[in-house]
């Protein structure tokens, strides 16, 4: 008999955290949460000349964790990783237009989902 384990986490919309605590809850080393910053898949909410400074919505939790089990579920390099997670955040946002034209406009979801 196998147990799987599940983790939630509530994000409050105002939290906001710092870098270290991106990194201890991710499982990445800091120089590749800075490299997501660079490549501008994660914002910090308030820039400095010190990324030891950086505060990050806390929404970016999901988007560093997701990093992580995609770096080491497909072994992406820092560049596969940025493609990865710049085309999951198109496919969400395009997600959130259909469903915001669906109620707009009265359609039902996809035949698959019937």
């Amino acid at each position: 008999m196998s147990t799987d384990i599940t983790e939630c986490i509530w994000l409050n919309a105002t939290e906001i955290c710092s870098l270290d605590h991106l990194v201890e809850v991710s499982g990445l080393g800091r120089s590749d949460v800075l490299d997501l910053v660079e490549a501008g898949v994660l914002e910090p909410s308030t820039h400095g000349p010190d990324p030891q400074q950086y505060l990050f919505e806390a929404s970016c939790i999901v988007t560093v964790r997701t990093a992580r089990r995609l770096r080491d579920d497909f072994e992406l390099d820092a560049h596969g990783l940025t493609l990865a997670l710049r085309l999951l955040k198109r496919i969400e946002g395009l997600e959130a237009e259909l469903v915001s034209l669906r109620a707009r406009y009265g359609g039902g979801p996809p035949h698959g989902d019937r």
